[in-house]
């Protein structure tokens, strides 16, 4: 991971210290604390990169876009590139003392199958806590990508078992190495299905309201709003524009909205523009009345009403609190 970016959120790229040539990374939370500095431990981050962390033991509180999860056994928690977390910690503000293995992979390593592209491309939950028998099968799954992930790390990939003739010419000596090449190139081909298999397994489970973290098939119409939603939320928020571009009635979208979230189009539009606002209010230094503009506000005061009303406070006092 690299760190970047502005005074009170850092952004952090991808970037595998092990300078493997893949796009995944598999460690635990224990491996992480040593590389993160005391300050950046404590201040929000923003990824542009995907990470998954699952949590087999111990007790603490990760942040995720302003809201609190509780991390303990069987949490599993699903960051997407963008959002705003602050890594798990105790009480004190350190970083918790968890039994958890984190995967940090980019948005192009798992394989592209219609179940892993709706996983990442959606909007499913960021945390579920997950049974028991649930857990042991995510906790088998992990660690199979673990073992495969250091093999690869390690220059261990299992290659040709023939015994080696020590009077061998050179060009057996470079088909040797060409068989380690090939031998990597597997490894790492397995690790992307083995994440994939991982991401249909979270397709698979109910979301904390019931309701299923993959869309059934020819439910498109939720989607489809939330992919328009991120193109236009700071351009608009009106149901009726929506529609129109999508070529539902509004009825319609609403409808889509409520049986995918509990919650109805305007909803989901007015949360994903007081979200934007909250980002930029924690991670820059923008006047408030120029952030209001950016999100489509023509008035500083109903920027402030519309936050107030959203999230029950001032821009000002959650400014303040995130520093």
């Amino acid at each position: 991971m690299v760190e970047s970016g502005q005074r009170d959120v850092v952004d952090i790229a991808y970037d595998n210290p092990d300078r493997l040539r893949t796009g995944i990374e598999v460690l635990t939370f224990d491996a992480l604390k040593p590389r993160l500095k005391s300050a950046v431990a404590r201040r929000p981050s923003r990824l542009d990169f995907h990470q998954l962390i699952l949590v087999r033991g111990g007790e603490g509180t990760a942040m995720v876009d302003f809201v609190t999860y509780p991390c303990t056994r069987g949490t599993l928690l699903h960051l997407r590139p963008g959002q705003v977390q602050r890594l798990p910690s105790d009480a004190n503000g350190r970083p918790a003392d968890l039994d958890a293995v984190l995967l940090l992979f980019t948005a192009d390593f798992p394989p592209p199958l219609p179940a892993t592209q709706q996983m990442l491309d959606g909007f499913g939950p960021v945390a579920r806590l997950l049974p028991p028998a649930e857990l042991d099968a995510f906790d088998r799954a992990v660690t199979e990508l673990d073992t495969e992930y250091r093999r690869l790390r390690d220059g261990q990939a299992p290659g040709p078992t023939a015994p080696v003739d020590v009077d061998a010419d050179a060009d057996a000596g470079a088909g040797a190495g060409a068989g380690a090449d090939v031998d990597a190139e597997l490894t790492g081909v397995l690790l992307r299905q083995l994440l994939g298999a991982l991401l249909i397994r979270m397709a698979r489970l109910p979301d904390p309201a019931g309701r299923p973290a993959l869309s059934p098939p020819g439910a498109g119409v939720y989607p489809a709003f939330r992919r328009e939603l991120e193109r236009s939320f700071a351009a608009t928020r009106s149901v009726e524009d929506y529609a129109a571009r999508l070529g539902y009635s509004p009825r319609t979208l609403t409808r889509a909205c409520l049986a995918a979230t509990g919650r109805s189009a305007k909803q989901l539009a007015d949360a994903r523009v007081a979200l934007q606002a909250q980002r930029l209010l924690a991670h820059t230094d923008l006047p408030v009345a120029v952030i209001g503009r950016a999100l489509g506000f023509t008035e500083a005061t109903n920027f402030g009403k519309f936050f107030a009303r959203e999230t029950g406070r001032t821009p000002g006092d959650f400014r303040r609190a995130q520093r």
